[in-house]
């Protein structure tokens, strides 16, 4: 498809218009979030940013909810993800897990105290803006 034809479709569905700029926004600030938890979140604040961030996609789609979901990551994925050593990792979640916020095991997150996290991780679903212009 050429320029001429995309601006052309643009023109005639302005709601396929008014999409793909919402995605491509909603892209963005999602990698601005994630420059922004790499550079400026400690270990502890990354993981449960990550977590947070994963319990709202599910949520989205009937597979998680505020209590916890499945979550087939191993420490070793989940350390890939964050930039961090499984080592590293190991310890965090058992500081999650001391501190009463969330438990991680067997393939499963639970989350004891939901708000808690959101504090510890200054977590704002607004990012992932997951209304989007055609589902309001």
């Amino acid at each position: 498809m050429l320029e001429s034809d995309l601006l052309q479709a643009f023109s005639t569905t302005p709601r396929l218009a008014t999409a793909v700029l919402w995605a491509a926004s909603r892209d963005e600030s999602m990698v601005v979030e994630h420059l922004v938890g790499i550079g400026r979140r400690n270990a502890l604040e990354r993981t449960a940013h990550f977590l947070l961030e994963l319990s709202a996609r599910l949520m989205l789609v009937g597979q998680g909810t505020r209590e916890g979901f499945a979550c087939p990551l191993s420490q070793y994925l989940l350390a890939d993800a964050l930039g961090l050593s499984a080592v590293h990792v190991n310890r965090v979640l058992r500081e999650l897990r001391e501190e009463g916020l969330l438990t991680f095991q067997k393939g499963q997150v639970t989350i004891h105290d939901f708000d808690g996290l959101v504090t510890l991780a200054e977590f704002d679903r607004a990012y992932l803006d997951q209304e989007g212009p055609l589902l309001r």
